[in-house]
């Protein structure tokens, strides 16, 4: 089993535009093979940060979903939605991986 949270700061006069962007990416997400849940939502004490709440089968099912056209289509948008820095924890076998980055970093594959 696989889990992941993400943290992302978006930019408020973006915000509108990236919560469409990420609903069909969470709805296309949920339809994959592999993932047990899927979900995205906005932080009550930061109302423009999205948090991303992800499980998988197994890392098969988590790197189709990395690999997957609408998740690399977020990735090549995200520079322009964020607003800040961003971090993912991934739990893998019972140890999690912490991954800080900025939108400067997403030009190689930092998340």
């Amino acid at each position: 089993m696989i889990v992941v949270h993400s943290s992302i700061p978006i930019d408020p006069d973006r915000f509108d535009e990236a919560k469409e962007f990420i609903a069909t990416l969470a709805e296309r997400s949920r339809a994959e093979d592999g993932t047990v849940r899927y979900r995205a939502m906005v932080d009550i004490e930061a109302s423009a940060t999205v948090r991303f709440f992800e499980q998988y089968e197994d890392e098969a099912a988590w790197t189709a979903h990395t690999e997957s056209e609408h998740y690399e289509e977020f990735m090549d948008r995200l520079p322009d939605l964020v607003d800040g820095p961003m971090e993912t924890v991934n739990v893998v076998n019972g140890e999690a991986h912490v991954h800080r980055f900025t939108a400067d970093d997403l030009d190689g594959d930092s998340a």
